[in-house]
């Protein structure tokens, strides 16, 4: 299945910016395209990560880990 940011053309970048408030010039158009893309291919890689034994965030406190760091 193919996602909609696969091969994103510099014209469809430029819809989906307008829609969402942002107009860009068209001088912009293939380089938003090229970072979205990007960006999606990075994303993509994450949600491929098997994070089974990491609690969440919000199980975190700043200051009361333990230091194992030797100095």
């Amino acid at each position: 299945m193919s996602h909609p940011l696969t091969g994103l053309a510099p014209p469809e970048a430029a819809r989906w910016a307008a829609r969402a408030g942002l107009p860009l010039p068209a001088d912009r158009h293939a380089a938003v395209a090229a970072t979205a893309q990007h960006i999606h291919a990075v994303v993509s890689v994450l949600r491929e990560l098997d994070f089974a034994d990491t609690p969440p965030a919000a199980s975190y406190r700043a200051g009361e880990g333990k230091s194992d760091a030797a100095v």
